[in-house]
């Protein structure tokens, strides 16, 4: 580690990261950045694995995915992977290909150029679709080569274009 830069299996040893209530990536100098938690973005995090999970069979449902990425490791708040992509990986610290669908539940800080330019990566690394989510519960899906959302998921058509809160 005295490189000054960190591989992301020895960011994920670092004792007190573990206890840092904030979303962990780094960028395409292995430099770390956080994001802070909030209940209701781990809600939905919740609330759309279990819609995946529910839905899509032949795969699994990862929350907080790290993918290995050309710009560092970027982690996707929700994704959804094939068993037989996800199977030689499956004790791996991050994943050296993104899964067919990765999700991102939007913060008050993101940017709308921040989250395309994730998802660039994130099909760069073999995503199929990206979906965003709102701070409302609203859904916008993504295809691979295609700038504008798509009205509903290719891959999951029956997700709902909107996750209700629950009481």
């Amino acid at each position: 580690m005295s490189t000054g830069t960190l591989t992301w299996a020895e960011v994920c040893a670092i004792p007190w990261l573990k206890d840092i209530p904030a979303k962990i990536e780094t960028n395409k100098d292995n430099k770390i950045m956080m994001s802070p938690a909030s209940a209701w973005h781990g809600g939905y995090e919740s609330d759309i694995g279990r819609h995946l999970h529910h839905l899509m069979g032949g795969g699994r449902v990862i929350n907080e995915c790290p993918i290995d990425t050309t710009e560092g490791t970027r982690v996707a708040d929700v994704a959804w992977i094939t068993k037989e992509r996800f199977r030689p990986y499956r004790r791996a610290n991050s994943l050296p290909i993104a899964p067919e669908i990765c999700v991102e539940v939007l913060s008050p800080s993101n940017t709308r150029q921040e989250m395309l330019g994730k998802m660039q990566l994130y099909y760069a690394a073999g995503a199929s679709e990206v979906w965003l989510c709102d701070e409302h519960g609203n859904m916008e899906f993504f295809i691979k080569e295609q700038i504008e959302s798509v009205p509903h998921s290719i891959l999951c058509s029956a997700f709902p274009l909107c996750i209700e809160e629950e009481d």
